[in-house]
């Protein structure tokens, strides 16, 4: 049997969409058995949504004061600690995951794979290299725990059924570091959906003009519930903050619809949408390399486009 440890990303009282993703890799791995962790200042309902994923045996729930807020620097240590008896350790490739993990796997003294795309057999996986242009093949020395990022784009959530898996309460007798603390948490999307788990995003490039002409974006993000995302051309001309750039360098995205209004679409900003269930472009430019990906493309002007689509869904 081969053991894994999932370790969650949650907010407190929800269960993020990435966890189910991890779980649905884990399943891949031959003979495996899934314990998702759960560390929290009290980790009973997020605990109790990992329960019920389909496929997970176990949920180690690890109540601390210091766990409060997700530091990177206060959970390795107890990973590390509880991952000792697994042979494998999981978290999802997101701003979470690849903060956390890679401190974990020095803790523990073995290297970190980043980015599962898809399990092949107990030790060896596919992950994607030069902007997803190349697909490798890595393989894990036997004996050797595996301690990876899980590309989330590439699988489905694990759904949430009549599983109920044991919560058990997990101790730790772990030094914590005090060189780091919490300050703060500021979020600038307000209450639109997370990017890396929007089900629809609505994405501005260059072609927006403004930060001001971004507004046509938020509304018409607001009227579909969609998240709302950019380009690398646009966070470099200011029009919106950096967290909300897609692409190679900013955030590896699957949402079920991906509309991208004014982008002519670069390698690397297609990298982080091609797992989009269904790509509509939206660019003057015929040429536009962001068509060849598109499911649907339209030439014309998103200024006279974007306000006959609200015009649409007003009526």
């Amino acid at each position: 049997m081969n053991k894994v440890l999932i370790v969650a990303e949650h907010d407190g009282t929800t269960l993020n969409p990435s966890t189910p993703k991890c779980v649905t890799c884990a399943a891949d791995i031959p003979n495996s058995e899934i314990t998702i962790a759960v560390f929290a200042d009290a980790p009973d309902d997020c605990a109790q949504q990992a329960a019920k994923l389909e496929g997970v045996a176990e949920v180690a729930a690890v109540a601390r004061p210091e766990n409060a807020n997700q530091l990177a620097a206060t959970l390795a240590p107890q990973l590390a600690a509880l991952a000792a008896d697994y042979d494998y350790l999981l978290a999802p490739s997101s701003t979470f995951g690849k903060d956390v993990l890679p401190r974990a796997a020095a803790l523990l003294g073995v290297g970190q794979l980043s980015d599962i795309m898809e399990v092949i057999d107990a030790r060896s996986f596919r992950r994607p290299i030069y902007a997803g242009n190349a697909i490798v093949t890595c393989s894990v020395a036997e004996g050797s725990k595996v301690v990876a990022t899980v590309r989330v784009a590439s699988y489905r959530a694990a759904p949430a059924g009549s599983n109920a898996a044991p919560i058990n309460p997990v101790s730790l007798d772990v030094a914590l570091p005090d060189h780091t603390r919490f300050v703060e948490l500021r979020a600038g999307g307000g209450d639109r959906p997370d990017l890396q788990t929007a089900r629809c995003v609505i994405s501005g490039g260059r072609g927006v003009g403004s930060a001001d002409n971004f507004k046509l974006i938020y509304d018409l993000a607001e009227k579909l519930g969609a998240g709302v995302g950019a380009s690398r051309a646009a966070v470099d001309a200011g029009y919106v903050a950096n967290d909300m750039q897609v692409g190679q360098t900013g955030k590896i995205i699957a949402p079920e619809l991906y509309m991208a209004f004014g982008i002519s679409g670069a390698i690397q900003h297609l990298t982080g949408i091609k797992d989009a269930g269904t790509i509509v472009a939206v660019n003057k430019d015929p040429e536009a390399p962001i068509f060849e990906i598109a499911d649907i493309g339209l030439v014309g002007d998103l200024f006279e486009i974007i306000p006959e689509l609200d015009q649409s869904l007003s009526g």
